[in-house]
């Protein structure tokens, strides 16, 4: 059996021929200016892939180039935080703080030094539970956006919080899934300095040389302890960056 081949209607196939020719021209109407010495238009700049990896977390900064991404986990610390926030103010430095909820509620006057200082503030749960990940969804959600709610009263404002990092960089899909609900990226990294250890201050400073390049997120801390010697740390690591013509930016 012979199945009859359908064409389109005559105008249909008129408007075809007609939009090829517009096409034809607006390409012989390009050559001719540039062949004439007008200037073509250069391509606009080619926007940088996102920053994650295939789990769905960010780990370099937002910006292609010799720059580096500083976050700081499990305060705001009435000791530590404004110290950290001075040596970040005299290096011209930005940094992410990644804060919990119970440190949020006890000293929201740090919470809006941090922004006046021109930082950016990081969801890092309402009580830091490391087991975070095998929780319920309502037990998970509840950590996350109870955080969420505590930067806002604490800034005593409506603030961007762009991102979320689970506590002891545990992550399981559910919870990628309610921090991006919640309209938070998946924060993690790419460098950790190992403070929380209390390896020395020439430890940490050496394992961030040796381990940052390009791109690189680097975990530190300014709560959850003791944090000396992470200040004493960065105040030697941030005049160094600068000087290996490292750039200060925000997680991509």
């Amino acid at each position: 059996m012979r199945y009859r081949v359908l064409r389109p209607p005559y105008c249909y196939r008129w408007a075809i021929l007609l939009s090829a020719l517009v096409v034809a021209i607006a390409a012989m109407v390009s050559a001719f200016s540039s062949a004439d010495g007008a200037p073509a238009q250069a391509p606009a700049p080619a926007a940088k892939a996102v920053a994650t990896t295939p789990d769905g977390l960010v780990r370099e900064t937002a910006r292609e180039g010799k720059f580096v991404a500083l976050t700081f986990d499990d305060g705001p610390d009435p000791v530590y935080t404004p110290q950290i926030l001075d040596a970040l103010s005299r290096a011209g430095a930005v940094a992410t703080f990644c804060m919990v909820g119970t440190n949020v509620a006890r000293h929201p006057d740090l919470v809006r030094a941090v922004l006046s200082r021109g930082m950016r503030l990081c969801d890092h749960t309402l009580s830091h539970d490391e087991d975070l990940s095998k929780r319920s969804e309502q037990r998970v959600t509840a950590e996350i956006a109870g955080c969420w709610s505590d930067l806002q009263v604490a800034a005593g404002a409506d603030v961007p919080v762009p991102y979320f990092r689970a506590p002891g960089g545990i992550w399981s899909d559910p919870v990628r899934q309610i921090a991006a609900r919640q309209g938070m990226k998946a924060l993690s990294w790419s460098v950790d300095a190992r403070d929380w250890a209390l390896p020395g201050t020439a430890k940490i400073v050496e394992t961030v040389r040796q381990s940052v390049r390009p791109g690189a997120v680097i975990l530190l801390h300014d709560g959850g302890g003791k944090r000396t010697q992470t200040v004493e740390a960065l105040n030697q690591l941030l005049p160094w960056l600068v000087a290996q013509g490292y750039q200060f930016d925000w997680p991509g």
